[in-house]
């Protein structure tokens, strides 16, 4: 996959299939249209995403955490073999792009696109004026052609990234995850933490998140994690974790993800990592002394084996 970022002067080498879109919790909408894609691309076009380096949202003074990050994306999007992803950037000089000069720049020009697929209510251009009715003007035209595909729903209500999000903070994992191609995960860099699940013989991987990651509701939750491609089960905790985050030294708290791996004993600092959240446990808890900890967390783990064994 060749990705395209931070840059408005590119221009693809083959003829493509394209979709607009933020990807913001690649779900099961998603999944239709780049199925469909992949129907284009076994007939000779290349598969190429436009989405923006930055969520939206957040240019238009509406900041919100992001359910997937643009790492987490890219990781998405190589599993449906997308041969161009452009993350374009989104800033005010973009944001007022017209929608017709998008079209012809951006799509016909510089994308080389023949067909498009995008769902009923796609918006792009400036104050997203450019919608399917001006996508089909073109096509009549001859310059791409245009497919919508319908909304998907689960139990009845259309899927989207909202209502996915509404799920994840209220720790509603099952919920969220029928609805996202993908299990709600953290992806990053294995970081030290405060040893202590080692000094009581629970030995845990820790990681931190990017600022801009939607956090769930901090709490256990049973988790699977990929290392090196292998999956492992696991428990995780959700919750607030102290540190020095500024220069002056004002101690900042940020939540973090730390991991209990079943049957895993590597020293795994500096490495990769992704933990797939899957199912809410218990609430945070404060304990009196290291005892009390280890006796907590010795039951979620035997729990989890049960659960574990019965789910995933």
């Amino acid at each position: 996959m060749i990705i395209i970022r931070d840059t408005t002067d590119f221009y693809l080498e083959k003829d493509t299939v394209a979709a607009i879109g933020k990807f913001d919790g690649i779900h099961r909408g998603h999944e239709k249209i780049l199925r469909k894609m992949r129907e284009y691309k076994a007939k000779g076009l290349k598969l190429a995403i436009f989405t923006f380096a930055v969520h939206p949202s957040g240019l238009l003074g509406n900041e919100q955490k992001v359910i997937t990050t643009r790492e987490e994306k890219r990781r998405i999007f190589e599993s449906f073999e997308v041969d161009y992803l452009i993350e374009f950037p989104f800033y005010e000089q973009t944001a007022a792009i017209p929608a017709a000069t998008f079209i012809e720049d951006i799509l016909i020009s510089r994308m080389r696109v023949k067909a498009l697929v995008c769902g009923p209510d796609l918006r792009f251009g400036h104050k997203g004026t450019g919608d399917v009715k001006l996508l089909k003007k073109y096509e009549q035209e001859g310059s791409f052609s245009v497919f919508v595909v319908e909304k998907e729903l689960y139990k009845a209500e259309v899927i989207s990234s909202s209502r996915i999000r509404r799920k994840i903070l209220s720790g509603s994992m099952e919920e969220a995850n029928a609805m996202l191609v993908v299990p709600f995960m953290f992806y990053g860099e294995v970081v030290h933490g405060r040893k202590l699940g080692r000094t009581i013989g629970i030995p845990t991987v820790n990681l931190l998140p990017k600022e801009e990651k939607l956090m769930p509701k901090s709490g256990v939750y049973y988790s699977r994690v990929r290392h090196l491609d292998i999956e492992y089960r696991s428990v995780t905790n959700i919750g607030i974790k102290p540190t020095v985050v500024k220069q002056n030294g004002i101690e900042k708290t940020v939540k973090g993800v730390e991991t209990y791996i079943y049957n895993f004993d590597q020293e795994i600092y500096g490495d990769e990592l992704l933990v797939f959240i899957h199912h809410f446990v218990r609430p945070e808890m404060n304990f009196k002394s290291l005892k009390e900890l280890q006796t907590a967390m010795q039951r979620d783990i035997d729990t989890g084996l049960t659960w574990h064994a019965q789910h995933l």
